[in-house]
């Protein structure tokens, strides 16, 4: 059964522009399967958001959860007025979430988070901040200090291999990739949202496609707590995306990062090889020589033909 209807938080209301205009900020919050504790969540970002005195809207979006969140969002709904209900029919996983909550906002600056208490949520203010006093940030990211997630042992010396592969695709240092808590600017978003895939690779999604488009980011220290409920993550699966997911970003907007460096070895390797062989035996090549010199030959080819499409490309 959906616990008890939450009371109003005793923070005084946030500022409401009485002329109806849009909110300076909007949360975007993905709901699944959360029953037990998305109620003390909406209560710690109202209550942060309220003492703020920032105006904002709370996009809460169930994604078909198939146990009680959906009842106890509607609940919410009629208690604190900033909050709005978005009910999926099936589910689309957390970047579809994102994708569409974004896509809805009508403020401003867009922060995703999560339902599971694990992110400083309290905290969202001051990310905000930070966009409204430095134009010249696009986007600021919780960078989390520990990890606490599920499978730790996997996770943490995965996660850094991928990291540093992204780093070196990107060249920029990226104290967090994957974070869940971020606020943007939802008008620099708007072109990467269709980048965006349905399942948790889509924080990594959003935050190289930023760097890979010269919007700073500014990482900002959090802790992180371990989640409440059952963790959706699976390892290998996830795992598995995460790097596909790096490549392919890196892949749209710098191919000649990923392909180049590989066509230059080849061709480098075969041409060693093949001096080495005329020296061996005059004028003759063996095929694996020749195999790596068209290899190489073939690879760049590719990669100046992507790079061609990618600087021909409106994104806009």
């Amino acid at each position: 059964m959906p616990p008890e209807p939450p009371v109003p938080s005793p923070h005084r209301a946030a500022e409401v522009d009485p002329a109806g205009l849009a909110p300076v900020a909007t949360i975007v919050l993905p709901c699944y399967n959360e029953e037990a504790h998305v109620l003390d969540e909406l209560k710690r970002i109202t209550a942060a958001m309220d003492a703020d005195g920032m105006s904002y809207e709370l996009l809460a979006v169930d994604d078909a959860s198939t146990d009680d969140t959906l009842a106890v969002l509607r609940q919410a709904e009629q208690v604190f007025e900033h909050l709005k209900v978005v009910a999926f029919r099936r589910n689309g996983g957390s970047g579809t979430v994102r994708r569409i909550g974004t896509q809805m906002a009508r403020g401003e600056i867009v922060v995703w988070t999560d339902a599971d208490m694990s992110y400083e949520n309290e905290r969202i203010p001051e990310l905000v901040r930070v966009l409204l006093e430095d134009d010249s940030y696009d986007q600021v990211v919780g960078a989390r200090t520990t990890e606490e997630g599920s499978h730790k042992a996997l996770r943490v010396p995965a996660k850094f291999v991928i990291r540093k592969v992204a780093e070196v695709l990107a060249r920029q240092r990226i104290p967090d990739l994957n974070s869940g808590l971020r606020a943007f600017r939802k008008s620099v978003s708007l072109p990467y949202l269709r980048l965006l895939p349905p399942g948790f690779s889509c924080v990594t999604t959003i935050t190289l496609a930023f760097l890979c488009n010269q919007h700073d980011i500014k990482y900002v220290p959090t802790a992180y707590a371990k989640r409440a409920g059952t963790s959706k993550f699976h390892f290998v699966k996830d795992a598995y995306r995460y790097i596909l997911q790096v490549l392919r970003m890196v892949m749209y907007f710098e191919p000649l990062r990923v392909l180049m460096p590989l066509a230059l070895f080849l061709f480098g390797l075969g041409f060693v090889k093949a001096v080495t062989d005329m020296f061996r035996h005059t004028f003759y090549f063996p095929a694996n020589t020749v195999l790596l010199l068209v290899s190489g030959l073939l690879i760049g080819s590719v990669a100046l033909l992507a790079d061609l499409v990618v600087r021909s490309r409106d994104d806009g």
